[in-house]
């Protein structure tokens, strides 16, 4: 998804079972470290400030997390990526115990190789399906999560399967009576995909929170939209003046703005769930 970069076969690679190559290489843009996937970037990380969120949609998530009662949390993240968040929430909730479910087992390895995670921390990866991986996670975990976070791509799309009303039921028996669900939606414009999932999520965890660019929120370009979801409500008081801050201003709709973004969007269910739409070359942004 999103810029496009050449392969350099100097950087550390991996052959993913789709077919694809993986890799990882210092930033253009920033420090840290890129893993690219068929040229293009999936995830930034910082190994010597954690804390340092680069793309858009990860800063807003992290935001999210910041509300979050303070002491370590337990967590459960559906896609690894180069564990980003993982390693955020780590470096700023010592003790938190993470579990991780990833598909490619190549690109975890490739990960854990050359962007090790930090010594001593409690993340534990899993390989396998998304839907599948959660079924399998341990029993103490139901109800027990503080945070559930949804960020599967495969190649440039969400699956059809990691979309419907029945995989959110799934991800919310996870969550505590406080928890939240983070779903990290791309769309573009006229937002279908997304006001149907918002609905979707709405119809299993009642309080909703869309967060994501002023334009792409408006349906005028490609982009990402997090979807902030609990059964209580969001600690979202302080999170329109962080946003709009930046160092990526964003805005946040909640209550009557969830409610209009979703009017007439039907209810997405595993017979009628599709994938999410291909991403243009703006999905990262700078």
């Amino acid at each position: 998804m999103g810029r496009t970069r050449s392969r350099d076969t100097e950087h550390p690679q991996a052959r993913l079972d789709h077919g694809g190559i993986a890799g990882v290489m210092p930033s253009e843009f920033t420090t840290g470290f890129e893993l690219i996937v068929d040229g293009t970037p999936q995830s930034h990380v910082d190994l010597d400030d954690p804390t340092h969120l680069h793309f858009e949609y990860i800063v807003r998530m992290g935001a999210v997390i910041d509300q979050l009662a303070a002491g370590p949390l337990t967590a459960v993240h559906l896609g690894a990526g180069a564990m980003t968040i993982p390693r955020y929430i780590e470096a700023t909730r010592p003790g938190s115990r993470q579990q991780v479910i990833e598909l490619e087992a190549p690109l975890a390895q490739l990960v854990r190789e050359h962007l090790p995670l930090p010594k001593g921390a409690s993340i534990r990866i899993r390989i396998g399906d998304a839907r599948a991986g959660v079924t399998k996670l341990p029993n103490a975990l139901r109800t027990n999560c503080d945070l559930v976070v949804s960020d599967v791509y495969s190649g440039a799309q969400t699956p059809a399967h990691l979309t419907s009303v029945e995989f959110y039921r799934e991800l919310a028996e996870l969550l505590a009576p406080g928890g939240v669900l983070l779903v990290n939606v791309a769309d573009g414009p006229g937002l279908a995909f997304a006001r149907r999932q918002t609905a979707t999520i709405a119809e299993v965890l009642p309080e909703v929170a869309v967060l994501a660019d002023t334009q792409v929120l408006k349906g005028r370009r490609f982009g990402n939209l997090v979807i902030a979801a609990s059964a209580a409500p969001l600690p979202t008081e302080w999170l329109p003046r962080i946003l709009a801050a930046g160092p990526h201003p964003a805005k946040i709709a909640q209550g009557a703005e969830v409610e209009t973004f979703t009017q007439g969007a039907r209810i997405v269910t595993d017979a009628d769930a599709v994938a999410s739409p291909r991403p243009d070359a703006s999905l990262f942004l700078r």
